[in-house]
C-alpha cells in the first residue's frame, strides 16, 4: 500500500467526523467554552467538534488558518458559537494573544485541551540539535505556555476551569521518537505537580495518553510502523480520533469532578503489552535467534 492509500483509510471527511456516536448528552456543555489547540486536523478536529455537538463554543487554535477555518464549517453545522484564533504556542506573546482573543470573544474560557504538538520518527542517535529543539520546544514548552496563561486568566478573574493534555505513549517509551517521549513526560510530571499547585484554585489538570490512533499524523511514519502500529495492542486494531475526544470530555465534564493529576491511557492495551517502533523494529530485535553469546 503506498503513502496515497494510506492516508485515504484514516483522513475522515467532515461529515464522517460529525456523525461519529457519542454516549454524552447534547447539552452537557451548554453555555460553556472550550479551547482546542491544533484545532485544525485528527485529533483536535474531532475533540472541538465533539465539545460543539455537546453545545460548547469553541475557541479552534493552531498554526494554519486554512486547516481552522474548514474545521470552523464543521462547528458551524452544529449550531455552535466558534472563533478561529491562529497562532504558534512555542511563542508565549502569541500564547497571550490566543487567550486575549478568546475572552474578548467569550468572557471566559471553561476548558482547554492542549492538542497541538508532533514528532518525526528518526534514530536518536542521528537526531539534529535543531530537531530535537523543534520538538521538545512544541510539546514541553508550547504545551507549558498554554497550561499557566489558563491558570493565571483563571486566577485572576477568579475563575475555575480544566486543562486536558493530550500526549504520547511515554511510560514504556517509543523507540524512533525519544524526543517526543522527553517532552510529553514532563508534561505529565509537570501537569501532577501543578494539580497540587493550582488545586486552590479549583483548576484541574489531566493529561490523556492516546494509543495509536488514525490520523493525518499517521502519514510520517514508514509503511512497517503503520502496520506495526494495529498489531501493537491487546485491540490488534487502530483507534479512532472519537476515542480520545470522549476521553478529553470525561475528564473536563462534571463526570470527572473528583479527578486531576491523572493520566487516562485510551491505546488498547498498548502499555501492558506491545512495542511501538516508530523508525521501524530494528533487525538485531527481529533475529534474536542468530546473535551471538
Amino acid at each position: 500500500m503506498n503513502d496515497t492509500e494510506r492516508v485515504s483509510r484514516f483522513n475522515l471527511s467532515d461529515d464522517d467526523i460529525f456523525e461519529l456516536p457519542t454516549v454524552f448528552r447534547t447539552d452537557l456543555f451548554a453555555g460553556k467554552v472550550a479551547l482546542v489547540t491544533g484545532a485544525g486536523t485528527g485529533i483536535g478536529k474531532a475533540t472541538a467538534s465533539l465539545f460543539a455537538r455537546l453545545g460548547a463554543s469553541v475557541i479552534l487554535s493552531g498554526r494554519t488558518q486554512e486547516k481552522l477555518e474548514k474545521t470552523g464549517d464543521l462547528i458551524r453545522r452544529t449550531g455552535s458559537k466558534f472563533l478561529v484564533a491562529v497562532g504558534n504556542i512555542r511563542d508565549p506573546e502569541q500564547v497571550e494573544d490566543i487567550y486575549k482573543r478568546s475572552y474578548s470573544k467569550f468572557g471566559a474560557v471553561d476548558f482547554v485541551i492542549n492538542n497541538a504538538g508532533g514528532q518525526y520518527p528518526q534514530d536518536s542517535i542521528d537526531f539534529s540539535v535543531k530537531g530535537w529543539n523543534a520538538v521538545v520546544d512544541t510539546n514541553l514548552n508550547g504545551t507549558w505556555y498554554m497550561m499557566q496563561k489558563a491558570a493565571q486568566y483563571w486566577r485572576d478573574r477568579g475563575g475555575q476551569g480544566s486543562i486536558v493534555n493530550i500526549v504520547a505513549p511515554f511510560q514504556r517509551g517509543m523507540p524512533g521518537v525519544t524526543h517526543t517521549v522527553a517532552a510529553r513526560a514532563g508534561i505529565v510530571f509537570a501537569s501532577r505537580n501543578v494539580a497540587v499547585e493550582w488545586a486552590p484554585l479549583s483548576i484541574r489538570v489531566n493529561c490523556v495518553v492516546p494509543g495509536p490512533i488514525l490520523t493525518e499524523g499517521m502519514d510520517v511514519y514508514p509503511e512497517e510502523a503503520f502496520e506495526g502500529l494495529k498489531r501493537s495492542n491487546l485491540m490488534m486494531r487502530h483507534g479512532d480520533v472519537q476515542d480520545i475526544a470522549e476521553a478529553c470530555v470525561y475528564l473536563s465534564a462534571p463526570s470527572a469532578k473528583f479527578v486531576t493529576g491523572e493520566t487516562l491511557t485510551v491505546d488498547g492495551g498498548y502499555q501492558i503489552w506491545g512495542e511501538m517502533y516508530l523508525a521501524g523494529q530494528p533487525d538485531y530485535f527481529k533475529h534474536p535467534d542468530k546473535k551471538g553469546a
